[in-house]
């Protein structure tokens, strides 16, 4: 019965993310009795960051359909609302707005965290939660950014994993690659951890994320004879720029921030290269840990190509914490943005190994984990 439900419930799910031009259709289905809760989502699917993109979307949508068929004798049903962004922020601002315009009840797992800070007055003049973007950017983590909740470490706590990690190894000739549409947060978050250690970068390099080229940029980083490169972007450059560096021999070490997510790890396997890489979930190989099992069974369930991996696991996360806040708000007399956002703000929840809680605070985990990508895509240390 549970199988029939959940196919069900995965069928409007998957049905939800064509965009708006779904719509009637959905509404109409509202007529057999189903509330539906319907989230919105501004995502990466086309352009230099689709793997990322498709990967959170698809651990949300594991998220919801397990949720609707779990709850559908009660007769509740979860749906996501996809607009492609190509992770361009201007799109992502454009799509948060229509977003809002519709009968969304709160956003989750927007791909963009410059997007996401470029929504937040949207998102506050709206009133509706912005919960789980799949990114450590700091410029929507400040007390101002009202609105904006996180399931996933920010980019000032993994910075200050990778200072202890530069202590243990005594490096001293730090080179930084951020991009250019970054905050300037995250690059105060990245200058004030290096500082705890006297560090100033070596060389700082800004790139363009949705350029053709980054040899320019790998070759002043070699020319300047550094120990390591400290990573803040997405996956595509950083390969590109680690196998230029790689086939010019450079003896040093490479680190990765989390928005490189799992498509940099099976790039990197592919070529057998390897970097030190921050990850704000558990490791996807870890099936001791519930909600990593979890996530791999309501994954298998989708009938699709999803892959259990960093970032997958990272959207199944949200996912859930946007279930567990839309039932508790449901308890209170129905799902609305205003309820929403409160259960939001009081949620305290155990995922399976991975806490959430917000207790008067928008950082609902701190979680960070350093760790090696070896050459044969193994994670160690």
């Amino acid at each position: 019965m549970q199988r029939r439900f959940f196919m069900q419930a995965t069928a409007m799910v998957s049905a939800a993310t064509l965009g708006a031009s779904a719509w009637p259709a959905l509404a109409a289905s509202s007529a057999s009795g189903a509330r539906i809760v319907r989230f919105g989502q501004s995502a990466s699917l086309s352009g230099g960051q689709s793997s990322y993109g498709k990967d959170v979307r698809n651990g949300i949508l594991a998220a919801f359909a397990a949720a609707s068929a779990q709850e559908a004798t009660h007769g509740l049903r979860f749906e996501l609302n996809t607009l492609d962004d190509g992770g361009v922020r201007a799109r992502c601002l454009k799509n948060v707005m229509t977003l809002t315009e519709a009968d969304t009840v709160g956003l989750v797992g927007l791909t963009s965290g410059a997007g996401a800070e470029a929504c937040m007055p949207v998102v506050e003049d709206a009133r509706i939660a912005l919960l789980g973007t799949a990114s450590g950017n700091m410029g929507i983590r400040s007390a101002a950014a009202k609105g904006a909740y996180h399931v996933r470490a920010g980019y000032d706590a993994e910075y200050r994993r990778m200072v202890s990690y530069i202590k243990d190894f005594g490096m001293q000739r730090i080179g930084v690659v951020t991009l250019g549409d970054t905050s300037q947060a995250n690059l105060d978050a990245m200058t004030q951890a290096l500082r705890q250690l006297n560090i100033e970068p070596t060389a700082a390099v800004s790139i363009d994320r949705n350029a053709t080229s980054f040899e320019a940029a790998a070759n002043e980083l070699l020319a300047a004879r550094l120990d390591c490169v400290l990573f803040t972007a997405n996956a595509g450059p950083v390969a590109r720029i680690i196998d230029h560096m790689h086939r010019a021999k450079f003896p040093g070490l490479f680190y990765a921030s989390s928005f490189a997510g799992q498509d940099l790890i099976d790039t990197l396997t592919a070529k057998k290269q390897s970097c030190v890489m921050s990850m704000v979930v558990p490791r996807p190989t870890a099936m001791g840990v519930s909600v990593v099992a979890q996530c791999q069974r309501d994954l298998a369930l989708l009938n699709s190509d999803a892959r259990l991996g960093i970032t997958t696991l990272e959207g199944y996360i949200a996912g859930r914490t946007a279930v567990e806040a839309a039932l508790v708000a449901n308890k209170a007399g129905g799902v609305t943005r205003a309820r929403l956002r409160d259960a939001i703000a009081g949620l305290r929840s155990d995922l399976g190994g991975y806490r959430v809680e917000f207790t008067g605070s928008n950082q609902g985990s701190r979680y960070v984990d350093l760790l090696a990508v070896d050459r044969f895509g193994r994670l160690v240390g």
